[in-house]
């Protein structure tokens, strides 16, 4: 007994020893760690990796518009043929217009009904079938954005809308190149097709578009990223001196009110008591007359009024009558006596024209040309 209670203490030591001696790991950065390799890609899904296949079968269907449906018609055979490469199978109702996609049993990859699911989804959403069927590549993924909701006035959706297609398709054009991204914008939805990467940025610039702000500031921000992102250096720092800041401004000025009421001075004292219909009375004199005096008042104020307004009317009928003021008649000039044409001039210049030959010259320009071609001849001898 005393003698394993002295091995004990040996026992622990050697234990912490053995502790010690376990291999250390090797100080990395954590930058080196988050960073992918340049050129790096994940391997392949193939049949190796799932010889046995999918216990179960799955199965998805989507529902599309009536336009869609000559489009359809025409690519299934191709959308058929790109899924049989997969195993998986593809069927379009016409009649309750809807497309299915479900697996087989080939099937060993369990995540290419959800790409199948995808790809028929983008060919609703009027994606063209070249580039939806990008879809079914590894390194590709999609996005579709809801913009329906997010704008109540139907006006303002539009514009909205607008701004990110841009001028000619202009803007959608320069997100596409920044985010490597195909963008469709059809009726409420954006549709985008590309890397992981390059659809977080896309969803962002389309909700920001959408709450007002325009898309030239953010593919502003990504040609800065774009340029960052190849300085090797500059990839483990932060970005935020370099991006620009932009800020938001309200423009539209709150609307004031069109009667504007202004609040009178304080007092203490309560406003002077207005006087009654007695005390107007009494000041001007009309208590105290009779009840025919009153009565005889009265009709004479309304009878001004009449003669008053029936003179206005009057005037405005004979204005009807009243001739309207004449321009003062202008006598035409005589004609002076220095620009008088002078006819007879003007005969003979005119006989002179007809009986000289078009492009013929005249007698003194032949007489200069007969002494000129004289002297020529004069100085060759």
């Amino acid at each position: 007994m005393a003698s394993s209670k002295l091995d004990s203490p040996a026992a622990a030591s050697g234990k912490s020893e053995f502790r010690s001696q376990k291999p250390k790991p090797e100080n990395r950065d954590e930058s080196e760690l988050l960073t992918v390799p340049d050129g790096w890609k994940e391997p392949a899904f193939s049949k190796e990796d799932n010889p046995r296949g999918l216990l179960e079968e799955s199965s998805f269907a989507t529902l599309f518009p009536k336009y869609r449906e000559a489009y359809l018609k025409e690519c299934w055979p191709l959308v058929q043929k790109a899924l049989n490469e997969h195993h998986v199978n593809a069927t379009l109702d016409l009649i309750e217009g809807s497309m299915t996609v479900c697996t087989t049993k080939k099937t060993f990859d369990p995540y290419i009904i959800i790409r199948a699911r995808d790809l028929i989804k983008l060919l609703a959403r009027s994606v063209s079938f070249e580039q939806a069927v990008r879809i079914l590549q590894d390194d590709v993924a999609c996005d579709i954005i809801k913009i329906g909701s997010l704008v109540r006035n139907k006006e303002r959706f539009v514009k909205r809308r607008q701004r990110l297609i841009g001028p000619k398709g202009s803007t959608l054009k320069a997100l596409e190149l920044l985010t490597n991204c195909y963008i469709m914008v059809q009726g409420n939805t954006v549709s985008a097709i590309g890397p992981f990467s390059g659809l977080k940025e896309v969803r962002k610039v389309v909700l920001d578009t959408m709450k007002n702000i325009h898309p030239i500031y953010n593919i502003k921000t990504l040609m800065i990223k774009r340029e960052l992102a190849k300085d090797s250096e500059l990839r483990s720092q932060s970005w935020e001196r370099f991006l620009p800041q932009f800020k938001h401004k309200n423009v539209n000025k709150r609307k004031e009110p069109k009667k504007k009421t202004v609040k009178k001075e304080y007092t203490p004292f309560p406003p002077p008591q207005p006087e009654s219909q007695i005390d107007k009375e009494l000041a001007s004199g009309e208590y105290f007359l009779k009840a025919s005096q009153k009565k005889r008042q009265k009709m004479e104020a309304i009878k001004a009024k009449q003669a008053e307004a029936l003179s206005k009317r009057q005037e405005e009928r004979n204005k009807a009558f009243i001739p309207p003021k004449e321009k003062p008649i202008v006598k035409p000039k005589e004609a002076s006596t220095e620009t008088k044409i002078d006819v007879a001039a003007l005969k003979e210049k005119v006989k002179k024209a007809k009986s000289k030959k078009l492009g013929a010259l005249t007698a003194d320009e032949v007489k200069l040309k007969m002494e000129a071609d004289e002297k020529k001849k004069k100085k060759r001898k």
